[in-house]
């Protein structure tokens, strides 16, 4: 397994069919869903700042893993980094690839904004939950809602040091 630090040509496409893929499968997203990542992580890529961390984890079979820690994000305020586009390949689920990821974006994250992060998923992911709570994020809001396209229980995870 290699990981860099950058987009490289076709990372946010990749990224971008990962999720699509995968929700779609799993849980009936759509179209809506695989859009909006799909502007938000341009919209990322537009404005990355020096700060920000962008891990991309590959295997011989190409883009494995994703995951960014957006330290610039404007709805942010003192929520500090935005963990974003956390990803793993069908392939790697289970193999430890997300916890890869997750130590040094919270190292990072313990550099450049004083150890606090948020992000947002939905209910019913249990394994991420799991790997979440393990870096020591909680809970912190939870609502139906339909940010992804599909009515889900949306949740706000914060992380404070």
């Amino acid at each position: 397994m290699k990981i860099i630090t950058e987009f490289a040509p076709g990372s946010l496409g990749t990224i971008i069919a990962l999720h699509g893929q995968h929700y779609a499968q799993n849980w009936g997203f759509g179209t809506f869903f695989e859009a909006k990542v799909a502007h938000e992580l341009a919209a990322f890529a537009g404005r990355m700042a020096s700060n920000d961390l962008v891990l991309l984890a590959y295997d011989n079979e190409g883009l494995a893993a994703s995951i960014v820690l957006d330290l610039n994000d404007p709805m942010s305020g003192e929520r500090g980094g935005h963990l974003r586009w956390f990803i793993c390949a069908e392939r790697c689920r289970g193999t430890g690839i997300g916890r890869t990821l997750m130590d040094p974006a919270m190292s990072h994250a313990d550099e450049h904004s004083n150890g606090n992060v948020w992000l947002t998923t939905f209910a019913g992911l249990e394994p991420a939950r799991h790997l979440y709570e393990r870096f020591s994020f909680i809970l912190t809001h939870e609502q139906e809602g339909e940010a992804w396209g599909t009515v889900v229980k949306e949740q706000e995870f914060r992380r404070q040091p």
